[in-house]
């Protein structure tokens, strides 16, 4: 767990910012206490997922990293039992009241159920809860796969526990946002996302077992750098088609757990247990069960390409991770695969692949330290003219997960 975080040169002007414009709107509100002495800061983490995508929620592996791309709140706390938060991305203020929350209580869908959600989460969970009017600044491209939601939902727990009060560890604090994104928001989402935003490590992916909630840290090589690429399509994968996929995957188990005992969850099954049961299933069942087999296969295999070194071996994997996303899983898209097609053909371009639940989004990649402005050139020339969409691409960092911003930031 993360408790504290020393901001950088950067982020100590946001911090300042931030306090400045909570102050003013304070100031000037005509409800509530007005704001005194600093504000109280927090941040979380949005996540690029390197690898093992779809199997969170199939209790298998995942090997995300943390990025230093984050929710920030700056904050105050009244006494009152509601919540005020303006994001300044969104230019608009919502509130809640914590009495009254439940799923499907709320008309107007909006960013703030998911703190609303987190609110219900936490208090079903037995955790005492402070209401506060804050300010909300992200870097987390909406729409793009990075988990802007979990960024959220993360930050948000850290500003609504009360000082003092027993906090549950990364992975417990994690399956309580995973709640209420799954029974608030209503996306029946896996803990992924979550976990990587509350437990990331600078430096480091996490390879996470999402059977037990429970993770290793796995050194990102110092001679590659992350890129992000941006389709400039946000992710379209809407809860609807999320939860189908979901319930394919369940079908699955069903099926096969009646000849084979001790099947749970898709974690259990080994490419010749599938094999010997594909007669069972429905083929677009079969697929979607082909992709999660393989899937954390290949995580494990992408943990040791890592640890040794080999730079074939990461190519490779990541091609066949996307290739199973597109073909089996039918969660990519035409942007998505032209921005892979276009990564690839870089030199100096290690590894290529679709990252996030599909249907637009961003890619990650793998690159040699040297070779990111050539590969922001090659998407920047090319991208645009294929698609008739503008492009973002992101050098990022692994860094620590969600909790308080050290004031002297």
């Amino acid at each position: 767990m993360t408790d504290a975080h020393t901001a950088n040169p950067s982020a100590t002007a946001r911090a300042a910012a931030l306090r400045t414009r909570l102050e003013a709107l304070s100031d000037t509100s005509a409800s509530g206490p007005k704001a005194t002495g600093p504000a109280q800061l927090v941040r979380a983490p949005g996540r690029v997922n390197l690898i093992g995508e779809h199997t969170d929620y199939n209790e298998g592996l995942v090997l995300p990293a943390a990025i230093d791309r984050e929710i920030w709140i700056a904050f105050q706390p009244w006494k009152r039992p509601e919540v005020e938060l303006t994001s300044i991305e969104m230019n608009e203020t919502k509130s809640f009241a914590f009495e009254g929350l439940a799923p499907g209580a709320r008309a107007d869908r909006s960013w703030i159920d998911y703190v609303a959600g987190t609110a219900w989460a936490m208090r079903e969970a037995g955790l005492p809860l402070r209401g506060f009017r804050g300010v909300m600044n992200s870097t987390v491209p909406v729409g793009s796969g990075l988990s802007s939601s979990a960024a959220l939902e993360m930050a948000s727990s850290w500003a609504l526990a009360v000082p003092g009060a027993p906090r549950p560890d990364a992975g417990a604090m994690a399956a309580i946002a995973q709640r209420a994104e799954n029974r608030y928001v209503g996306v029946n989402c896996g803990i992924m996302d979550q976990f990587a935003s509350a437990a990331g490590r600078a430096g480091h992916a996490l390879l996470i077992d999402c059977r037990i909630n429970q993770f290793k840290a796995t050194p990102m090589p110092a001679d590659l750098s992350m890129v992000v690429c941006n389709t400039g399509s946000p992710h379209r994968l809407d809860a609807t088609a999320y939860n189908t996929r979901r319930s394919e995957c369940e079908l699955g188990v069903k099926l096969i757990a009646e000849r084979e005992p001790g099947v749970t969850a898709l974690r259990d099954v080994d490419e010749a247990m599938l094999e010997r049961n594909r007669d069972r299933l429905p083929e677009i069942v079969a697929r979607r069960c082909e992709h999660i087999v393989q899937e954390d296969g290949r995580v494990m295999a992408t943990v040791a390409a890592l640890r040794d070194g080999d730079r074939e071996a990461l190519g490779r994997l990541f091609a066949a991770s996307h290739a199973s996303l597109r073909d089996l899983y039918e969660v990519s898209s035409p942007e998505l695969d032209a921005m892979v097609e276009i990564a690839v053909a870089v030199p100096g371009v290690v590894a290529s692949r679709m990252t996030g639940a599909g249907f637009g989004g961003c890619t990650v990649n793998l690159v040699e330290q040297g070779a990111e402005e050539a590969l922001r050139d090659a998407v920047l020339a090319q991208y645009q003219k294929r698609t008739g969409l503008e492009p973002h691409v992101y050098i990022v960092t692994a860094v620590d997960g969600a909790g308080e911003v050290n004031q002297g930031a």
